[in-house]
C-alpha cells in the first residue's frame, strides 16, 4: 500500500487550508485598525489653540479720598462700566472690605456710595449693581473695593509653562528630531488672546459697513469723465525717510 495521499484527502486538505485563510481574513478585517503614536503636533495653534469661555472682569478700586475717585481711578471705572454694558453677563458685583479700621470704613463706605453713583451716570442703574462683602485678611494694608462680572473671553485652552522634555542633552531620540519644543507659542497665544478687543473676531468676520456714499458719487463721476478715481499718492524723492521718523 503506498504511502502517498489520495486524491480526495488532497482536495480536503486544500480545502481546509482554504477556509482557515477565509477565517483569518475575516477575523483581519473585525480587528482594530493599525495606528501610530509617535506622530507629535508640532503647529503651535494646535498645541495651544484659542478658546472661547466665560471668565470673570474685575477692577480693584482704591479709596483715596473721602467720596470721591482721583482721576486715574474714575477713568479706570468709566472703561470698566463701558466693558461691562458693551459685553457684560448678569449684575456687576461690587465687593466692599470688612473688618477695616474706623478710619478706612469711612472711606471705603463713600467711595463705596460714589461707585453706585458713577455707575447711574454711565447706564448702570442700582438694580444692576450687588453689593457684598469680603473679609480683610491684613486690616493694617490697603483694601480695595472689588467689581467685578462675567463674560465672555478669548484664552489659551492648556497651560502655559509645561515642559514635557528636557530641552537639554536628555535624549537623543528628541534633541536630533529637530521639533520645536511643547511650550513653544504658548505665551504668544495667551498674549494675542488677552489683547483682543472682541473675542468672537477670532471665530469670524465682521459684516461689511456702510459705503461712503459722497466718494462713490465722485468716484463715478470721474469713470464717467475718463478719469482715475484712484487715489493719487505724492512720491518726494529728495525727503529721506529717516527725517521724518526722527532718526540720525
Amino acid at each position: 500500500m503506498s504511502g502517498r495521499p489520495s486524491t480526495a484527502q488532497s482536495r480536503r486538505a486544500a480545502s481546509l487550508l482554504a477556509a482557515c485563510a477565509l477565517g483569518a481574513l475575516a477575523a483581519a478585517c473585525k480587528s482594530d485598525p493599525a495606528t501610530t503614536g509617535g506622530i507629535d503636533l508640532s503647529d503651535y495653534r494646535a498645541r495651544h489653540p484659542i478658546v472661547l469661555a466665560d471668565g470673570t472682569r474685575s477692577l480693584d478700586v482704591f479709596p483715596t479720598g473721602i467720596g470721591h475717585l482721583d482721576p486715574r481711578q474714575a477713568a479706570d471705572v468709566d472703561a470698566f462700566m463701558l466693558e461691562y454694558r458693551r459685553f457684560g453677563r448678569g449684575v456687576l458685583l461690587m465687593e466692599v472690605p470688612q473688618g477695616v479700621p474706623p478710619a478706612q470704613a469711612v472711606a471705603i463706605e463713600r467711595t463705596a456710595a460714589a461707585l453706585s453713583r458713577f455707575g447711574g451716570q454711565n447706564g448702570v442703574g442700582a438694580r444692576a449693581i450687588t453689593v457684598s462683602g469680603y473679609a480683610v485678611a491684613a486690616p493694617s494694608l490697603a483694601a480695595p473695593i472689588r467689581l467685578s462680572f462675567q463674560r465672555m473671553q478669548a484664552k489659551v485652552a492648556d497651560q502655559c509653562g509645561l515642559w514635557p522634555q528636557d530641552v537639554g542633552t536628555s535624549s537623543f531620540a528628541f534633541d536630533y528630531s529637530n521639533r520645536p519644543t511643547w511650550n513653544l507659542g504658548c505665551a504668544m497665544q495667551a498674549n494675542v488672546a488677552a489683547q483682543v478687543a472682541d473675542p468672537v473676531d477670532l471665530v469670524r468676520g465682521r459684516p461689511e459697513g456702510r459705503i461712503d456714499s459722497v466718494k462713490r458719487v465722485r468716484d463715478i463721476g470721474q469713470l464717467r469723465d475718463g478719469k482715475d478715481p484712484s487715489t493719487a499718492w505724492r512720491q518726494d524723492g529728495q525727503t529721506a525717510v529717516k527725517s521724518q521718523v526722527g532718526g540720525n
